[in-house]
């Protein structure tokens, strides 16, 4: 995988493992961290988690401290994809809770996001706290699902994405970073 990352031009990686049910082992995450690390040959890597949503409610907010970003205040969350715009409330809420807390929250791939797709305005409101938002590369593509794209294409020609992220979980996946670099991002 990272012989295809690099061909797709990546530069550095921070991995991030799902922290829900039912992949979640911490321990095990992090040791196949440092095996990866350990054979990269120093290539830049950074460890941290996408955390969803429900899995950090049964966790208690207090486990942030270990699902940021290794070496920074990051924390990188999933929201519902089915969520709705009530359900906005309470995300707000614990965002709120977590940046007073230090962490600066990047909203993973708000393309997947039911409500989002519905009305942008929720993803204008997230960035307006000051969360960022990261574009899954394979959405705006097009690929995988081939639903999200022109969500993710709204919130990227509104301007509202922050990062746009491999998502790979293989190595094909790294195709799609390759495509949504050449046609949409400035260099």
């Amino acid at each position: 995988m990272l012989r295809s990352a690099k061909k797709a031009g990546i530069t550095r990686i921070v991995c991030t493992p799902h922290c829900r049910d039912p992949y979640f082992n911490y321990a095990a995450m992090w040791n196949a961290f440092r095996l990866l690390q350990s054979r990269a040959g120093g290539f830049p890597l950074q460890m941290g988690f996408e955390v969803n949503y429900a899995k950090l409610m049964d966790l208690g907010l207090d486990y942030a401290r270990y699902l940021h970003f290794d070496g920074s205040n990051e924390l990188l969350l999933e929201l519902s994809r089915g969520a709705t715009k009530y359900d906005f409330v309470e995300y707000e809420r614990t965002i709120y809770e977590l940046q007073g807390r230090g962490y600066q929250i990047i909203i993973a791939h708000p393309e997947r996001c039911r409500a989002i797709q519905q009305d942008i305005e929720i993803a204008q409101r997230l960035v307006s706290m000051g969360c960022k938002l990261q574009a899954s590369a394979d959405f705006i593509a097009g690929g995988r699902f081939g639903k999200e794209k022109r969500p993710a294409l709204k919130l990227l020609n509104a301007g509202l994405y922050d990062y746009v992220a491999s998502d790979a979980h293989n190595a094909g996946h790294y195709r799609y970073f390759k495509k949504v670099c050449l046609r949409y991002v400035e260099r």
